[in-house]
């Protein structure tokens, strides 16, 4: 991939990482699931959070990005992500992903240090050394670890414009986004709310979006009316699935509900996720979650 990347915009659907009953990385499956999303017209596919890299290895992870590449093939840009606590495994994972044959990567910043500008700055020009390709710069405050400073995020922009690229998920999300766009005279941002606000968040000057595998067929065709500006069809797609991913409370809640999901579909074997694991599903919020998931499969005509 060229390093001039400004045309990468649309859907980048995040994977789940399917296992096997002893809970290795089931790379078939893992192929599936890629062949789904790019079937369903994804412009690209992304390893992040929800991907568990978390709860891997480093060699799993460096595995799971190669799988990842071979299985797309050239069809779709893989962006992976390679978030870390040290300049050491930033640059580490970085080069894996480089040498996997990535197109790009996104990183949080260190979630355990509260970092000062300086030092994200530092954190993030490695990145833009080590990779030729887009960095997405994400900031999972809302949610996760530490913020970027909205200024430091301006001026790496203005510095790489055909390089940085953003994931903001600070709250408010859709402040953020705007002060944002707005700030850096319409850079490219890509949000990551699962299809909560993603109407409103179209109408701030977004460019892509980083939904889950689980229901391309809702968000493909959500993405799509917003690309034609048919408001009414997109928000009766999203009233739904905004009122599903509302009952996501926190990263473990999303993976086991797209993995539930991917499951129904017969796309995943099992619904395993890598123990311990900080979220319940008990049966009233199963049946809420299949009853929305219904729903959905009936607005968009899924059979």
């Amino acid at each position: 991939m060229s390093a001039d990347s400004n045309n990468y915009s649309g859907v980048f659907a995040v994977l789940s990482v399917p296992y096997t009953d002893d809970f290795a990385i089931d790379t078939a499956v893992l192929k599936a699931e890629i062949d789904f999303a790019i079937d369903h017209g994804i412009h690209g596919l992304v390893i992040a959070m929800v991907s568990e890299i978390f709860r891997l290895t480093d060699a799993e992870r460096d595995a799971l990005v190669a799988a990842t590449v071979q299985a797309a093939d050239g069809r779709v840009p893989v962006i992976s992500s390679v978030g870390s606590e040290s300049f050491v495994q930033l640059r580490r994972h970085a080069q894996a992903a480089v040498d996997a044959g990535t197109s790009g990567v996104i990183a949080i910043p260190p979630t355990l240090v509260g970092c000062d500008a300086d030092a994200l700055r530092r954190y993030y020009e490695l990145l833009l050394d080590v990779v030729d390709g887009p960095v997405f710069m994400q900031d999972a405050s809302g949610y996760l670890g530490n913020s970027i400073p909205l200024q430091l995020q301006i001026d790496l922009y203005r510095e790489h414009p055909n390089r940085i690229k953003f994931k903001p998920e600070a709250q408010p999300i859709g402040a953020t986004i705007s002060k944002l766009y707005e700030s850096t005279g319409g850079a490219p941002i890509f949000e990551g709310m699962g299809g909560l606000t993603l109407v409103d968040n179209y109408q701030r000057g977004i460019c892509g979006t980083m939904p889950g595998a689980d229901m391309l067929w809702a968000i493909m065709p959500l993405w799509e009316a917003l690309e034609k500006g048919d408001v009414d069809t997109a928000q009766r797609i999203q009233g739904p699935l905004s009122t599903l991913v509302a009952m996501l409370h926190n990263i473990d809640a999303f993976i086991i509900v797209e993995k539930l999901f991917l499951h129904e579909q017969g796309i995943f074997p099992n619904t395993l996720v890598r123990p311990p694991v900080g979220y319940t599903l008990d049966e009233q919020s199963l049946r809420e979650f299949m009853r929305l998931f219904n729903v959905l499969k009936d607005i968009c005509g899924v059979a």
